[in-house]
């Protein structure tokens, strides 16, 4: 039997769902942001944001399987650097999630410079 539970529900989404099947609880995070004048206020914003999501869910950082990340106007030699060392902060340096970072024009918001999306699983 297949469980849902939706987590923070907006106008349109929820900030999680969580899919329990068995003994398994899969944790599909929306795309998070942070505030501030930077990207690397933002970033460290925007992983504190799921860590909480996690948190709530039961899960950690090492729950984590796949992470997605847009930053705005990426540029590889200046922002790489600055979010590598935030995301080790958070994750550690080893056992990284499977991941992809995609370099985007413009976000859901003209003032949102990072947005990450996540998916743990708990056994």
């Amino acid at each position: 039997m297949i469980e849902k539970q939706y987590i923070e529900p907006n106008e349109g989404f929820s900030q999680t769902v969580v899919v329990k099947t068995g003994t398994y609880k899969t944790i599909y995070i929306s795309g998070q942001i942070g505030l501030g004048g930077t990207l690397e206020l933002q970033t460290i914003a925007t992983f504190q944001n799921l860590e909480k999501q996690l948190h709530n869910c039961g899960a950690t950082f090492k729950d984590v399987v796949k992470m997605t990340t847009y930053i705005v106007n990426f540029n590889p030699e200046i922002d790489l650097p600055v979010f590598r060392k935030i995301r080790n902060a958070f994750l550690g340096n080893e056992n990284y999630p499977a991941s992809t970072l995609v370099g985007v024009t413009i976000l859901g918001n003209r003032g949102w410079l990072i947005e990450i999306e996540a998916i743990a699983i708990v056994l």
